[in-house]
């Protein structure tokens, strides 16, 4: 929903795992913790251009959640990491500089906006292939904004502060790099690619210029963290046979 500069990082599960080595289709028996760092592009449409063209904002954030198995086979759903949905609530944030007077009542002056959001998401997997997936995630959030004057010697610096409620879906694709017996750490990363649409169900400050409806989009590398956690597993059990 809300979404990464040019790259952002993602953790994506750790818990149950079946050696990539030997792809088997491999059923978690019960929720297993996931989380991410998540920096995105959003596309606000009162950021624009002199000619009118939407200009990219970086929003950076933070989520967590559970991975849940799946209650029924699930014939797209195949390799070495099968899994149904992911679940949880994420952070937020932007502090961004607006050149464009007039976006607020009653204001000359550019200002500062800053907005914190908190949200809860459902991710629904659609495919997944051995090292490939992709899934289609929708986000619902709390968001709080406050715009300050860029100008120290204002005896008021803050204009105007708000409530908005996004809503957002989309559609996001990771592929990890396969494993190399004297490299394996090279299978705990990937590439990601994220991308969707934000609608915004009340607005923070009516009747303003300020709207946050529009596309969001994020293509970046990827950490897995489960394929850490379980080799470290591995690496444990394999210790305690040689002792």
């Amino acid at each position: 929903m809300f979404s990464q500069a040019p790259a952002k990082s993602v953790c994506q599960t750790a818990g149950n795992y079946s050696d990539t080595t030997t792809v088997q289709p491999t059923q978690p028996k019960s929720l297993t913790f996931t989380a991410s760092t998540d920096q995105r592009f959003f596309f606000f449409k009162d950021t624009r251009t002199e000619d009118n063209r939407r200009v990219p904002v970086s929003v950076y954030g933070i989520r967590a959640g559970f991975l849940f198995p799946p209650s029924h086979d699930r014939p797209a759903l195949q390799g070495g990491r099968s899994a149904s949905f992911k679940a949880g609530a994420g952070f937020y944030f932007v502090n961004q500089r607006i050149d464009r007077p007039g976006l607020l009542p009653n204001t000359s002056e550019s200002v500062t906006r800053r907005l914190r959001i908190a949200t809860v998401y459902y991710e629904r997997f659609l495919l997944r292939r051995k090292a490939f997936e992709v899934s289609m995630p929708i986000e619902f959030g709390y968001g709080h904004s406050r715009y300050e004057i860029n100008d120290d010697q204002a005896g008021k610096n803050e204009v105007a502060r708000g409530v908005f409620l996004p809503l957002g879906v989309g559609v996001s694709a990771a592929y990890q790099f396969p494993v190399v017996r004297w490299l394996r750490p090279l299978h705990w990363f990937g590439l990601n690619i994220l991308t969707g649409y934000r609608f915004i169900l009340k607005r923070d400050v009516p009747e303003s210029q300020i709207n946050y409806t529009g596309f969001y989009i994020s293509v970046g590398p990827s950490f897995f963290l489960e394929n850490l956690t379980a080799d470290v597993k591995r690496w444990r059990q394999k210790r305690r046979k040689s002792q």
